[in-house]
C-alpha cells in the first residue's frame, strides 16, 4: 500500500521532466580516476559490476567525504560538481581531482579482472513544474543504494540497465537512457520520503499539524489563504504560526502558498487548461499578475507551459 509520504512525494515530483544521455559504458581495470565534471551538467554513474569509491572534495558546509559504492548502486551528481570515482578508498589532493587516470575499456564479463569495475556513465537535464525552487529542495547528490528497502521497485530497473548494457557492448542501447530516467526517478522519491530530507516544501507535507493545510490548499488552491486564515485552520495564533512554519520550511508562508499554487497551476495548463481558468482556479482574477507570479516561480510562461504539454512528445516521468 502506498503511504501517504509516498502520495504526497509522487505529488511533488509530478511533472518531472527527464531526459538522460549515455555517455560511455565499459570497464576500468587496475589504477584509474574517472569523472564526468567539467561539463556543466548533471550526471550519472551506475555501477554495473564490481566496486569502487566516489570521492567528493569539502565545500562550504560540508566536510569531504569518500563512499564504497558496489554492483547495483547508483551515484546522481545534480549539478556539475568536483568528484572523482576510483579503487583508492583514499581520496586524490584537492588539485587532483580534476586530473583523469585510466582508460575505459569494452565491457567483456568473460574476461573481467577481480578488481575491475564496469560503469554506464551519463548526463542528465530535469525541470520541474516547481522550476528552479525544485533545487532548493534537493542534495546536491544522491546516492541510490541496491539494498536500500525504499529502492525495492528499482532493482528490476537496474537489472534491465546491465542487461542491456551485456546484450549491446560497445554499441550501447538507448532504451538505456529511459530506464535510467525511471532509475533516477526512484532514487528522487527515497530521498523526498526520507526523513532527513533538507528542510523545505517537503518538510512542511511531512509535519503532522501542517499536514492537513498543506491537503487543504492543493485540494482549493483558490480559497483565500491569507497568512491569517492559514493560522486559524491549524488552530494557532497567527504568530505561534509564523514563527513554528518558517522555522519547519525556510520560507514565510505566503510564498509556500504561491509554489503550490503554481505547481498545480502548472498540471492544469499541461493538460489543455486555458490560462484564464487556470489563473481563476488557483486564486488570481488578474490574468496578467498570474503570469508574472507563474513566470517567477516556474521560469516559463503560463502558454509556453502549456503548449509544451498539449504538444510535446510526451517525456515526463510519473
Amino acid at each position: 500500500m502506498t503511504t501517504s509520504a509516498e502520495q504526497a512525494a509522487d505529488w511533488l515530483l509530478s511533472g518531472l521532466e527527464l531526459r538522460s544521455t549515455l555517455f560511455h559504458v565499459g570497464r576500468y581495470c587496475g589504477a584509474y580516476r574517472a569523472s564526468t565534471a567539467g561539463h556543466q551538467r548533471a550526471s550519472f554513474h551506475l555501477i554495473l559490476e564490481g566496486a569502487c569509491w566516489l570521492h567528493l572534495p569539502a565545500k562550504a558546509g560540508r566536510a569531504a567525504t569518500s563512499t564504497r559504492l558496489v554492483a547495483g548502486d547508483a551515484v546522481f551528481l545534480m549539478r556539475d560538481m568536483a568528484h572523482c570515482l576510483s579503487p583508492d578508498p583514499a581520496a586524490p589532493g584537492r588539485d587532483d581531482f580534476a586530473m583523469r587516470i585510466g582508460a575505459m575499456t569494452p565491457l567483456d564479463a568473460t574476461h573481467a579482472p577481480a578488481d575491475s569495475v564496469a560503469l554506464a556513465c551519463g548526463f542528465f537535464e530535469f525541470r520541474s513544474d516547481l522550476g528552479d525552487a525544485i533545487n532548493g529542495l534537493l542534495p546536491d547528490h544522491i546516492v541510490a543504494r541496491h539494498d536500500d528497502a525504499r529502492l525495492a521497485g528499482a532493482r528490476a530497473t537496474f537489472d534491465l540497465i546491465r542487461a542491456e548494457a551485456e546484450r549491446t557492448k560497445d554499441a550501447p542501447s538507448p532504451l538505456i537512457n529511459r530506464l535510467t530516467d525511471v532509475l533516477f526517478f526512484y532514487a528522487l522519491r527515497a530521498v523526498a520520503s526520507a526523513d532527513d530530507f533538507a528542510p523545505g516544501l517537503w518538510t512542511v507535507m511531512r509535519r503532522a499539524e501542517f499536514a492537513p493545510l498543506v491537503s487543504a490548499i492543493i485540494e482549493k488552491p483558490g480559497d483565500d489563504w491569507s497568512t491569517h486564515a492559514m493560522a486559524a485552520f491549524c488552530h494557532m495564533s497567527r504568530a505561534r504560526f509564523c514563527k513554528q512554519f518558517a522555522e519547519v520550511c525556510g520560507q514565510p508562508p505566503a510564498q509556500f502558498v504561491a509554489l503550490l499554487r503554481m505547481k498545480v497551476a502548472a498540471e492544469m495548463l499541461r493538460h489543455g487548461t486555458s490560462t484564464v481558468n487556470a489563473a481563476e482556479h488557483v486564486g488570481y482574477q488578474s490574468e496578467s499578475a498570474f503570469a508574472q507570479a507563474f513566470k517567477r516561480i516556474t521560469g516559463l510562461q503560463p502558454g509556453a507551459c502549456r503548449r509544451e504539454g498539449v504538444g510535446a512528445p510526451e517525456s515526463r516521468v510519473h
